[in-house]
């Protein structure tokens, strides 16, 4: 695919190098020549110095052959603006937009084609946000990860020396809850991968990770983990994006 990034920063640069390495034809325009012939220099991509909203830059930078514009600047009205120019000057098929402002929610009208045509809507700071709410809400477990739409999810959970997994094996846990959907898929032990066969024996301190269905994670973790203990109360350090977004959602929660 032929795309087009505007924005060289942190989020420009991380989305640059992941669609490289699927090797995509990156264009990359910023207002900073410097730190576009760093990235030349390290990834296969072309940059394009200048304003990523003015029609003469992205038609420099290729927008008339473009498949997708991706805007991740820093400011949400440069990004809007760019995906609005894209669609409408050079009829880019597809757009995507950094937005910090929570006020802009993909499939609304104010994004729509009569809007500012902006197809896809990408929030760093809400993804942590939804990451530290699935830690709050399995304050068990050490990583949380969401498949199809978050109906299916891989938890991380360290095995508590008493609870009722240890001492036993893999295919004796899933006797224990017999009633949940789920597969242990993978057992760390002092932080190197062992062997997970149904016939591999849990051990008190090992990292058990599991896929289950969505409504069966709470079972699962009580017995790996031996407790059932909601967080309550909770304290938030910082009152940046992530801490205000945190706090909205856990009040509306």
């Amino acid at each position: 695919m032929r795309i087009i990034i505007l924005g060289a920063g942190r989020v420009g640069e991380s989305v640059a190098e992941s669609l490289v390495s699927e090797r995509n034809d990156i264009t990359l325009i910023d207002p900073d020549p410097q730190r576009l012939r760093a990235l030349e220099e390290r990834l296969d991509l072309r940059g394009v110095p200048g304003d990523g909203t003015q029609p003469s830059v992205l038609l420099h930078a290729g927008a008339k052959d473009a498949d997708m514009l991706i805007a991740c600047a820093t400011l949400d009205q440069t990004n809007l603006v760019a995906c609005k120019v894209g669609r409408e000057s050079f009829n880019i098929p597809s757009t995507v937009a950094r937005l910090r402002s929570p006020e802009f929610v993909e499939g609304e009208a104010l994004l729509g084609k009569s809007g500012f045509a902006v197809d896809h809507v990408i929030c760093p700071e809400e993804s942590v946000v939804s990451y530290i709410q699935k830690l709050i809400d399995y304050p068990e477990a050490l990583q949380v990860l969401e498949f199809a739409g978050g109906r299916v999810q891989m938890v991380a959970v360290r095995a508590v020396a008493g609870s009722a997994v240890v001492g036993r094996t893999v295919a004796e846990f899933s006797e224990l809850v017999p009633t949940a959907e789920m597969r242990v898929v993978a057992l760390y032990r002092q932080d190197t991968q062992v062997d997970c066969s149904a016939g591999s024996r849990i051990l008190a301190g090992d990292e058990v990770f599991l896929v289950a269905d969505q409504e069966h994670v709470r079972a699962a973790l009580v017995a790996i983990h031996g407790v059932d203990k909601p967080v309550r109360r909770l304290m938030i350090a910082g009152g940046g994006n992530v801490g205000l977004r945190l706090a909205r959602r856990l009040h509306g929660h």
